[in-house]
C-alpha cells in the first residue's frame, strides 16, 4: 500500500494518469488544478489563493482564528492552512440554548399522541428551539471567499462539527481535510412528514457549494465520525436524525471537481442540485466531476443529481454486508449523467441493479463500469430487475475534460491507496 501511494505522488507531480493537481510549486498550499482535471478546469481553471502574498497566509489552530482569517484581507487571494483538529463546537451543544429551551418539554409538547400529525408545531418550545438553532446557525457556518484556498497541514488537520459555506463566489480551493459532519443540536419535529407518519429533520452540511463557480474539493476526508447514525436515539417512533449531507452543489453552482476525496460513513452524502423547483437556477450549470473518489458506508446520493451535466468516473464505491443501503446514484429531473470505468464492491446479496436510481425520466451514460472486479451494464440490470423503473441509455454529451482514465479493474486499488486526507503529495 505505502509503495502504491509513492507511485501515485510521482505520477502526480510527473502529470502522468490520475492527476490531480497541475505540476509546479512543491508547496501544495500553492496549487492549482490542473489542465483538463475535470469541469473545475474549464475557463479560467481553479487556482484559489496560490497567488496570495506572504501577508495573507495564515496558519490556524482554533474555529475562531479559522473564521478571523476567512474575514481579513479583503478580496485579496488567502491561504488558509489548518492545523491540527480545530472544533466549531467545543464549548458542546448547551451553550447554544436560548433561555427556557427545554428539551422534555419540547417532546411533551409535540408529542403525537398529543399534538396529532395534522399541522406543523407551533409554540413557545417550537420558538425557543428556532432561536437555539439560529445561534448554532451563526457559530458554526464560515463563508469562504473568493480566490481561497483551505488546506490541512499533514495527516491529521480538519474540522469538527463546522459548515464551509461557499457561496456567491469564484475560485476556491479545499484540500487536505478531515471533515466531520456538522452535528444539528436542535432538529425540529415535523409530524406531517414521511406521509404523515412524522420525521426529525436537520440543517448543516460539512461543505456547500451555493451559486458559486471554479471550485476544486481534493485529498479530504467526509465523514459523520464520533457521531455515526446509528449512535442517535429515537423518539417518537423516529430517529433523531443530527446529520443533512456531506457535500452539496447546488443553486446555480458550475465547473465543479471533487477528486481523491474518502467520503465514510453517512446516510444522504451529496446533492447536486437540491430542488426539482430550481429550473430559473440550475439550468444549464451545475457542471460537476467527481474522480477517484471512494464511498464506502454511505446509505444513498452518491451523488443524487438534479439538471446538471455530471461526470463521474474512476470512482469506488464500497457496500459492506448488513450496513443500510439504497443506491449510489440517483437520477433527478433534467439531469445528464455520465458515470464511466468506476468500480463497484458489493457483499454477498447487494443487487447492482440498485445502483441506479430513477426519479425522474432522463437519459443516463454508463458504461465500462466494473462490479467485484467484472464488467456490468448497470443500465441493463437496472431495467431487467426494475422495470418499473426504465432508463434511457444516453446522456447526450460526452466529457473532455478529464486528466486521465484508469481501468476500472485497477480502481480499487489506485483509489485506496491515495484518497482522502493525509494523501496530497
Amino acid at each position: 500500500m505505502k509503495v502504491a501511494a509513492v507511485v501515485g505522488c510521482a505520477a502526480l507531480v510527473l502529470s502522468l494518469s490520475g492527476t490531480a493537481a497541475q505540476a509546479g510549486p512543491r508547496d501544495v498550499a500553492r496549487q492549482t488544478l490542473g489542465a483538463n482535471d475535470g469541469w473545475g478546469a474549464y475557463g479560467t481553471g481553479t487556482s484559489g489563493g496560490a497567488a496570495a502574498d506572504a501577508a495573507h497566509v495564515y496558519t490556524v489552530t482554533t474555529w475562531e482564528q479559522f473564521k478571523a482569517a476567512l474575514k481579513d484581507g479583503g478580496s485579496a487571494p488567502r491561504i488558509i492552512k489548518v492545523k491540527g483538529m480545530i472544533d466549531a463546537v467545543s464549548q458542546g451543544c448547551e451553550a447554544f440554548e436560548a433561555e427556557g429551551y427545554d428539551f422534555q418539554k419540547y417532546l411533551a409538547a409535540y408529542d403525537p399522541a398529543v399534538w396529532g400529525h395534522d399541522k406543523p408545531v407551533s409554540g413557545e418550545q417550537e420558538e425557543l428551539r428556532a432561536a437555539s438553532a439560529a445561534q448554532q446557525d451563526k457559530a458554526i457556518k464560515a463563508n469562504v471567499p473568493a480566490n481561497t484556498t483551505i488546506i490541512g497541514v499533514g495527516k491529521n488537520s480538519g474540522i469538527l462539527g463546522g459548515s464551509l459555506q461557499i457561496k456567491g463566489v469564484d475560485n476556491v480551493i479545499v484540500r487536505n481535510l478531515t471533515i466531520e459532519a456538522p452535528v444539528d443540536c436542535f432538529p425540529q419535529w415535523d409530524p406531517t412528514d414521511d406521509n404523515k407518519t412524522g420525521a426529525w429533520n436537520s440543517e448543516y452540511d460539512g461543505v456547500v457549494v451555493y451559486g458559486s463557480t471554479h471550485v476544486w474539493v481534493d485529498h479530504n476526508t467526509l465523514t459523520d465520525g464520533r457521531y455515526p447514525d446509528s449512535s442517535l436515539p429515537s423518539y417518537f417512533g423516529k430517529t433523531y436524525q443530527q446529520h443533512d449531507g456531506l457535500l452539496d452543489v447546488v443553486r446555480g453552482s458550475d465547473h465543479v471537481t471533487v477528486s481523491w476525496n474518502s467520503f465514510k460513513d453517512h446516510d444522504k452524502t451529496m446533492l447536486i442540485g437540491n430542488s426539482d423547483s430550481a429550473t430559473a437556477d440550475d439550468t444549464g450549470k451545475l457542471k460537476v466531476t467527481l474522480h477517484h473518489n471512494r464511498f464506502e458506508g454511505i446509505v444513498e446520493r452518491a451523488p443524487r443529481v438534479r439538471f446538471g451535466q455530471v461526470d463521474s468516473y474512476n470512482n469506488h464505491f464500497v457496500v459492506t454486508k448488513g450496513q443500510k443501503w439504497g443506491y449510489v446514484y440517483g437520477i433527478g429531473k433534467e439531469s445528464r449523467l455520465v458515470a464511466e470505468h468506476n468500480a463497484f464492491t458489493l457483499a454477498q446479496g447487494v443487487s447492482p441493479a440498485k445502483i441506479l436510481k430513477k426519479w425522474n425520466e432522463a437519459p443516463v451514460t454508463a458504461g465500462g463500469n466494473h462490479v467485484n472486479g467484472k464488467a456490468v451494464d448497470l443500465i441493463a440490470v437496472h431495467n431487467a430487475e426494475i422495470p418499473g423503473e426504465t432508463l434511457q441509455s444516453g446522456a447526450g454529451w460526452t466529457p473532455t475534460l478529464r486528466a486521465g482514465v484508469d481501468p476500472a479493474k485497477a480502481v480499487p486499488g489506485i483509489v485506496g491507496a491515495r484518497a482522502g486526507a493525509g494523501r496530497v503529495c
